[in-house]
């Protein structure tokens, strides 16, 4: 127990009675009584009148209150508490039941001695009107404060997160990850990604997940503030600005790449270090630095470097068309919450609309997903599901302009589909008539005008695979002899042999594999030129037999048709031209991403709900994935396997790909101006009939070297032309050669096809008659069909002109520059064509 003067002092230093006098205190202490109260027990009773006064010494005590409407009445009790002082003065009843939670010790002054001694020292109850003053002083300051406070924070409040992060792929796992991660600390945060992705909405959610949710969070425009930066920072001895009013709540700064250069320093240091510096007027002192306890959430479409350097967590917001897998997540989100706030019954979302969504890019991402719902929603009304036709917008870039023929007749993606294409076509037929028109070629008679095969391969085959080049692509290589012979050589190798055969080498094929083929084409012009092969029988079985070597011995030792992709001189000059294909085939990439987990199309596997059980794509080309027509082969392995409908085979503007997806490659522009070159070297007999020349061909090394000059003249006139269009560049700085040079694709098509028109019409007609020349029987009374050589000429001159007239609007579409600037191109094409119509047409 204290002695009495201690009791003074005590009362003065540890309770609120210490702004009475001494003379006071000291009638108080001697009124006190000591009483210990056990734990657990009630002190006081809410809605009676108090007992006693009580000064906690020692021990905790705790309030519960009955008032509803008020829970800020509960509180705890610490040592120099006083407890009842207000509702003694008063004559109150007391607001709550007051337990002790330990053993206390508390000075005890029954109420009416305490009554009493307000009575005889007026000072106390003038101290307490004081104390009351005071307190409602502080509460007044306290409210205006908070009334200011919300008044200011008011325009730019956030008041809730408006969803969670929907979906369950590999991005949105990791995007929910990230934001649990930054709300686990105090540290800034950068949220970047394209628009319509509501980045404000996940800082939001950051805010809403951290210990801070109850403190205030606001969103601002970096746009609206002032250069100054007085908004942000306030101003020295005047108005606060936004960081102060938020004290320990969030800043979202909404388009960071929007706020004014002047305050870009600033708020870098107040990332880097919390403090920031009121902004002072002029000729006024510079305010003192402040801590802000403010966490910061910077929103931006791109990374800012100066602020990626200064924050603690960065967040990059995937945009949709990388989580095609949530999109019926979404879907179905949106539909439940559109149609709630409605009160509508939730549509069912058909597979096919889902499909038409997950092949879309959506560029305005979420924002756009979601209008696009809301508006198939009022558009269907009454009905019970959302089907294709509804989402009529959702049409992808790379799909304009493009038709799926599969969709449009049903019955070619059912033949497409089945075992006739390509295998019994190529197992029942193509194999047996290969073997025989290779036998018919060596044993049979050895001229043109004799042997039905020579006929059918140089008057029939190059002529109608030419034509068929801008209609239907690669469509040889699917029914192609060479690597049907390779596939049964690699079966046969496999069950004698049985092993792993060899993956491809990529990366030197690559690089290596199309010099290859150039070379090897080299070699067959020069060989087809110096020995006639186009008249000799033996000689041009022996070209298509070292071809189909070549498959057979990859096939024997790599996996799949890697003779087909990299190496074949036909399938070279195949996949060059059928870049200039009206027809395609792709894969929806938002479905193949979105649904397909197996990869069958490429890699192969059992059947598998509408797919069918395959080997995988023979040249490992994914559907999705192709940007051009080069390495597809139109097997439909793909189509076949596919369970989710994903392949399509499109109609679409010739050539499309050449200014759009295109990737040139320095072998393909080689082998592109070789196969123009090897017109002019087919036609060396006119050529010098043209120049006047006299070189004698029946000379070895003067046709050797006469062929070769042939085949290196014709790509000067474009390099030429290029130089001059560097030289005299109007201004504007032209595309690199290797692109420009695809602008040619057309006229080298063109000029081929007028070459091998002469022998396609001409000779052509006359199968049936040299079939049966071939094996000894008299042709006579059999018709031929010979077109007149004005109609061959005027066809041979509009295939030259319409290649003319693409190449110049390919070339068009390739630079994207004013037709001035490509004039010394144009002419190189002009006079290229003059000379083939010169050596061909006349």
């Amino acid at each position: 127990m204290l002695a009495s003067g201690d009791t003074v002092i005590w009362l003065q230093e540890r309770t609120p009675l210490g702004i009475l006098s001494p003379r006071v205190l000291e009638a108080i202490a001697q009124a006190m009584e000591l009483q210990i109260i056990p734990e657990g027990k009630t002190l006081v009773t809410a809605d009676t009148p108090p007992e006693a006064l009580y000064i906690v010494q020692d021990g905790h005590l705790e309030c519960e209150t009955s008032n509803q409407n008020n829970s800020a009445l509960a509180r705890g009790f610490l040592p120099g508490e006083v407890i009842n002082l207000q509702e003694l003065l008063l004559d109150e009843f007391a607001p709550f039941t007051i337990i002790t939670l330990n053993e206390c010790h508390l000075w005890v002054i029954p109420a009416d001695k305490f009554r009493s001694l307000a009575s005889q020292y007026p000072e106390i109850n003038q101290a307490f009107s004081r104390l009351l003053a005071q307190e409602l002083a502080e509460v007044t300051s306290a409210l205006t404060y908070e009334q200011e406070r919300a008044i200011a924070l008011r325009p730019y409040l956030v008041t809730k997160a408006q969803r969670g992060i929907v979906g369950t792929s590999r991005y949105a796992v990791r995007l929910r990850e990230q934001i649990r991660a930054a709300a686990g600390d105090r540290l800034s945060v950068e949220i970047f990604g394209e628009p319509g992705l509501e980045k404000d909405n996940i800082a939001t959610l950051i805010h809403f997940s951290s210990p801070r949710r109850r403190e205030p969070i606001i969103k601002v425009n970096c746009s609206i503030l002032q250069t100054s930066g007085a908004d942000l920072f306030g101003r020295a001895g005047g108005k606060p600005g936004l960081l102060e009013w938020l004290g320990e709540g969030s800043l979202i700064l909404n388009n960071i790449q929007e706020l004014p250069t002047e305050l870009l320093p600033a708020v870098a240091q107040l990332l880097q270090t919390n403090i920031y510096t009121p902004v002072s007027r002029p000729g006024e002192p510079k305010a003192e630095p402040r801590t802000s306890k403010v966490k910061i959430l910077i929103v931006s479409e791109k990374a800012q470097s100066l602020i990626e350097r200064q924050v603690g967590h960065v967040i990059k917001v995937p945009p949709l068309r990388v989580r095609k897998a949530d999109i019926q997540a979404q879907v179905e989100y949106y539909t439940s919450l559109y149609s709630r706030a409605r009160g509508l019954a939730k549509p069912r979302i058909t597979p096919e609309a889902l499909r038409r969504l997950q092949a879309y890019d959506f560029p305005g991402n979420l924002k756009e997903l979601k209008n696009l719902v809301e508006r198939a929603i009022v558009q269907a009304g009454e009905g019970k599901e959302l089907t294709e036709e509804i989402f009529w917008s959702a049409e992808p870039k790379k799909k304009q302009f493009r038709v799926n023929l599969l969709n449009v007749y049903p019955g070619l993606r059912r033949f497409l589909r089945s075992d006739w294409w390509p295998d019994r076509i190529n197992y029942g037929f193509t194999v047996a008539a290969f073997a025989f028109l290779i036998g018919v070629l060596f044993i049979g008679p050895q001229t043109r005008d004799r042997n039905f095969g020579l006929i059918l391969f140089w008057a029939w085959w190059w002529p109608v695979f030419l034509f068929l080049f801008p209609f239907l692509g690669r469509i040889w290589c699917a029914v192609c002899p060479f690597m049907i012979y390779g596939e049964i050589t690699q079966k046969l190798s496999l069950w004698l042999f049985p092993r792993q055969l060899k993956r491809w080498p990529r990366e030197k094929a690559e690089k290596w594999g199309g010099w290859f083929l150039f070379g090897l084409f080299t070699l067959i012009f020069l060989w087809e030129e110096l020995w006639d092969l186009e008249n000799t029988a033996y000689l041009s079985a022996c070209l298509l037999l070292l071809i189909t070597a070549g498959a057979m011995i990859c096939s024997a030792i790599f996996e799949r048709r890697f003779w087909c992709r990299y190496l074949c001189p036909i399938g070279g000059m195949n996949g060059l031209f059928a870049k200039l294909s009206m027809t395609e085939l792709r894969a929806q990439q938002g479905i193949c991403s979105a649904t397909c987990t197996t990869y069958q199309c490429y890699k192969g596997g059992p059947q598998k709900g509408e797919g069918m059980e395959t080997d995988g794509c023979p040249l490992y080309s994914h559907p999705a994935q192709l940007e051009d027509n080069r390495d597809c082969v139109l097997c439909m392995t793909c189509l076949k396997a596919c369970p989710h409908r994903s392949v399509e085979f499109n109609l679409r503007p010739p050539g499309i790909e050449l200014w759009t997806t295109h990737v040139p490659r320095s072998y393909e522009v080689a082998l592109l101006f070789l196969l123009l070159s090897g017109v002019y070297l087919h036609r060396l007999p006119e050529i010098q009939a043209w120049l006047g020349l006299n070189f004698d061909l029946t000379v070895f090394w003067q046709h050797a070297e006469l062929s070769l000059i042939t085949l290196l003249i014709p790509v000067t006139i474009p390099l030429a032309a290029y130089g001059l269009t560097k030289l005299f560049n109007f201004g504007r700085k032209p595309k690199a050669f290797i692109e420009l040079a695809y602008g040619y694709l057309p006229l080298v098509l063109g000029g081929n096809l007028a070459h091998y028109l002469r022998l396609g019409l001409g000779e052509g007609g006359r199968i049936l008659s040299i079939s049966f020349a071939t094996f000894g029987l008299h042709s006579e009374q059999l018709p031929v069909l010979v077109a007149h050589p004005a109609v061959i000429s005027f066809l041979q001159g509009t295939t030259l002109i319409f290649a003319v007239l693409f190449t110049i609007i390919l070339t068009q579409k390739i630079a994207r520059q004013p037709i001035i600037s490509l004039i010394w191109q144009h002419l190189a094409t002009i006079t290229l064509a003059a000379s083939l119509w010169v050596i061909s047409v006349l």
